[in-house]
């Protein structure tokens, strides 16, 4: 398949490293600029933003929310293409948004940002986890990822290359559901299987997931933000997110 990636961060330089490695063909652009990626090694072919919808099935967004407004007039040009938002909202990274804030879901405002339908996924695994734990179909205790959005052959394309990639899936709704996959919730970062992940997706509390999200921020914070192996932020995650 064809892939566009706009965002070369942590995120978005993972999902084209290991798409590439899965034969698919990707461009990936920074909204600031074409320049930015200079010096970073990339697995598919930097282009300038302008240029990122071309030919492409599938456009995945992995910016913060504050950037989103900056690229409006290349989503514009979005037609048949599916749209993957891979966002998490932190209010001390992003500010507050009052939308979200006064209850909007978080990928519907995405949505509405961008003037298109979205499919939210890649957002509830940790980077280290989606570079390094993918494993083979059939594998047992096989990590799941949490797929939403409205549109369900857009969602099923999206599975499917997820599948590839090495995570089973989890069709956890509409994307007025994806709060259920967000910060604050049982299924965030917890690493969980997808007979684990479709249960932490119902047990999912919308009012609690806000102080629950700060409440792990707050422990990092206190650390200074020591570096935390992969599976203590996993640990935690679980302990809080479940309380």
């Amino acid at each position: 398949m064809k892939f566009g990636i706009i965002g070369a961060g942590t995120i978005g330089s993972i999902i084209s490293n290991k798409l590439v490695k899965n034969g698919h063909d990707v461009k990936i652009a920074d909204a600031r600029g074409i320049e930015h990626l200079e010096g970073k090694e990339l697995a598919g072919t930097p282009v300038p933003i302008e240029d990122v919808m071309t030919n492409i099935e599938v456009l995945i967004i992995s910016l913060p929310l504050t950037a989103l407004p900056s690229i409006r007039n290349i989503i514009e040009q979005v037609g048949e293409e599916v749209i993957v938002d891979t966002s998490n909202y932190y209010p001390s990274r992003d500010h507050k948004i009052a939308e979200i804030e006064n209850g909007m879901v978080e990928s519907v405002w995405v949505s509405n940002q961008l003037g298109k339908p979205i499919i939210k996924a890649f957002n509830n695994l940790l980077a280290y986890t989606l570079e390094n734990e993918g494993t083979p179909e059939g594998t047992s205790r096989r990590i799941a990822m949490a797929i939403a959005g409205n549109d369900v052959s857009q969602k099923q394309i999206i599975m499917d290359v997820v599948n590839q990639l090495g995570f089973d899936t989890v069709d956890s709704g509409s994307l007025s559901d994806s709060w259920r996959q967000q910060p604050g919730t049982p299924a965030y970062c917890t690493e969980l299987t997808k007979e684990e992940l479709t249960k932490a997706l119902e047990k999912a509390n919308k009012e609690k997931a806000p102080f629950l999200r700060d409440k792990v921020m707050e422990k990092l914070s206190a650390s200074n933000f020591t570096p935390l192996a992969n599976k203590d932020i996993v640990s935690m995650n679980r302990e809080i997110y479940n309380s």
